[in-house]
């Protein structure tokens, strides 16, 4: 990776990770589905009064459903199951989990994009998932213990929802502009989140409308446009060029930045499970993500580095948040 693109993802990492803690604020004053709703909503509005100053090809209607369903996947159901789980658990239990994300980043580029994923990395994920039940407690027999596994299990979900940006996008990218691609996939998500709303919320989108402050409206804000807009599309002009596991290395800087933040910002205490669950999971990251060695002991570059003519592996997240 390219060394400006690792300074602009570390970069982007760290104000994707404030999102966790703005998921717990903001979802003890509106339910999950309408907050998805005005996060993408504002991020599908601010693209297309833009779109006419956006340069680039725009998808082609054979995309459509290629492009429905990745904003249908990563833009409704995966944010509803993100912001349930964070308003069922804790925000510093969340952002932990978040290191799990670049192990589901490389099991979705297995299997839906060719990528070889090492047997190594397989052990790396069965450690991240032991430190998902540490972080959780369950040994304590508590019913809280319990409903934070539901809660981690949960967000855990959601990125395998959040796969299908990678998944679906990697193959257009070649042609068709980033913020295009986005922007199409947003208004497709938006759309869901809407008939969603109508149906199944009985119109909590609106009624949430009528009653938040310039606090929230400003925290709904930053989602759509700083972690949506800026940071989904950052994300596939980097991987446009970048090996997803490369890429998906950068994520790791939310767990300790959004563990701080739910501290700091929300007052959440910190217990041992968080700091042998967290230990777990970096383990487990040591191992499924260590770099590949030639016979002449030289790590390979990845492809998007190197002109090599072997496919690409898309990214598989989100940029979660």
């Amino acid at each position: 990776m390219k060394p400006r693109y690792v300074v602009l993802m570390v970069g982007m990492n760290l104000l994707w990770a404030a999102s966790y803690p703005i998921f717990k604020f903001l979802s003890a004053q509106m339910p999950s589905g309408a907050l998805a709703t005005l996060r993408f909503g504002v991020a599908a509005t601010v693209l297309l009064m833009a779109w006419r100053w956006i340069g680039g090809q725009s998808p082609r209607w054979s995309d459509a459903p290629r492009i429905v369903a990745m904003g249908v996947m990563v833009f409704c159901l995966a944010p509803r199951l993100q912001i349930e789980g964070v308003h069922r658990g804790q925000a510093g239990d969340t952002s932990l989990l978040m290191g799990l994300d670049p192990l589901v980043t490389a099991l979705a580029a297995a299997l839906f994009l060719r990528e070889k994923v090492p047997s190594r990395r397989w052990w790396g994920c069965a450690l991240g998932m032991i430190g998902v039940v540490l972080l959780s407690r369950v040994w304590s027999g508590e019913a809280a213990p319990m409903r934070g596994l539901l809660a981690n299990t949960l967000f855990i979900a959601s990125f395998f929802c959040e796969s299908a940006y990678s998944v679906f996008g990697k193959p257009i990218l070649h042609r068709c502009n980033p913020l295009k691609l986005l922007g199409a996939g947003v208004i497709a998500g938006t759309l869901a989140n809407l008939l969603l709303d109508a149906t199944l919320d009985h119109g909590a989108t609106f009624k949430a409308l009528a009653t938040m402050n310039a606090t929230a409206w400003l925290l709904v804000l930053y989602l759509g446009t700083v972690c949506t807009v800026v940071g989904y599309a950052l994300w596939y002009v980097v991987i446009r060029e970048t090996q997803v596991n490369v890429t998906g290395l950068t994520v790791l800087v939310q767990p300790l930045a959004g563990l701080l933040m739910s501290v700091l910002w929300l007052g959440e205490r910190l217990h041992w499970g968080q700091l042998w669950g967290s230990l777990a999971i970096v383990i487990g990251l040591a191992i499924g993500l260590r770099r590949e060695k030639s016979q002449g002991g030289v790590a390979p570059q990845s492809i998007g580095q190197t002109g090599s003519t072997a496919v690409p592996a898309g990214p598989v997240r989100e940029p979660i948040a």
